[in-house]
């Protein structure tokens, strides 16, 4: 099973199956660096660390490559990560806030980051999906899954899978759980009780509908996303930045396409998702699913760089768009570089 920040492992060892490494820095048209940030930080957010403590180990990191021949001579463009947190578990402004202080350093200004929640007026920043616990292990298996998903009976409208915050006015998941509660064609979870742990049973009950409802996690992106659209489901969604803002080179440029948006002040306002969800055209549900499956390459992580010939997985698509990202940079005036 993959944890949902395990991006940064996943990622590193798939690059070190990349048919295009090099030994010859100077033959390099790119340079990953293999920091696992989220896990290093990971380690120190609740505990009570010092700012220094918590920023040790990437600042050690920044030093060194200040001083390598590939990093001076382009001031940093050129060069990569993958980070497998959210973008704020890096932008403490403060000693006493949460998080790391790795993105305000200013030997980050030209590194680009891929990563699992983007800041989504960072340029340097491209959200990249989740992990799921799917990784195929050739095109066969994968293209399986989608004749799998595609056969399979959807009892319910739609689903949710969240637990109440309780703590908060006007908690906007408890709006989404008694909407479902009351409509006639929906299933919930309730996460409360740390059942959605289990993996397995959240991808059960999105493989039992048509839609799942996706409001914001801790943040604007959750996990849940990704696995919904693994199992085939069209997803819900009411903040633009939870999808549409963060991962443009794996999701199709037009929502519509694959998803249905309802804004939050509409629900809060009293708009019933069942209604708006059973007013769409059965012939518009069949060609949005359509397009949720035949995106599932592109948000999935194959179990290897050998395992799928003819499609690209979420590592390719990525490391693609970062290869365009820094033809663009070649172009970038001295004073945006």
């Amino acid at each position: 099973m993959s944890d949902q920040f395990t991006s940064e492992i996943v990622f590193h060892r798939r690059m070190l199956q990349h048919s295009c490494l090099t030994d010859e820095p100077e033959k390099a048209t790119g340079f990953y660096v293999p920091y696992y940030g989220g896990l290093d930080v990971g380690r120190y957010l609740w505990s009570g660390y010092s700012a220094e403590r918590r920023d040790r180990v990437g600042s050690r990191l920044l030093e060194w490559l200040a001083e390598q021949r590939p990093w001076k001579r382009n001031r940093g463009l050129g060069h990569f990560m993958m980070i497998g947190r959210i973008s704020w578990d890096f932008r403490r402004s403060r000693d006493e806030d949460w998080g790391s202080g790795l993105f305000h350093n200013p030997s980050m200004r030209n590194m680009t980051r891929l990563i699992i929640e983007k800041n989504p007026w960072e340029y340097m920043e491209m959200g990249v999906p989740y992990p799921t616990n799917f990784h195929p292990r050739s095109d066969t298996e994968l293209m399986l899954w989608q004749s799998y998903i595609r056969s399979l009976h959807r009892g319910s409208l739609f689903s949710f899978a969240g637990a109440r915050r309780s703590s908060f006015n006007n908690d906007f998941r408890g709006i989404l759980l008694d909407q479902c509660q009351q409509a006639k064609r929906c299933r919930s979870l309730d996460c409360s009780n740390r059942v959605c742990d289990n993996n397995q049973r959240t991808l059960e009950l999105f493989m039992s509908s048509i839609f799942c409802l996706q409001p914001r996690g801790d943040s604007f992106t959750r996990r849940s996303i990704f696995d919904c659209l693994l199992a085939g489901t069209i997803p819900v969604f009411f903040w633009h930045r939870s999808a549409y803002m963060q991962y443009k080179w794996h999701l199709p440029d037009e929502p519509g396409s694959y998803s249905v948006f309802i804004s939050k002040h509409a629900i809060r306002n009293g708009t019933q998702i069942e209604d708006v969800l059973m007013a769409i055209p059965p012939e518009k549900v069949r060609r949005m699913r359509e397009v949720v499956i035949s995106m599932i390459p592109r948000i999935v992580y194959a179990a290897s760089s050998l395992a799928m010939k003819h499609h690209q997985d979420a590592f390719d698509v990525s490391v693609e768009g970062v290869m365009r990202r820094f033809k663009e940079e070649l172009h970038l005036s001295p004073e945006v570089a």
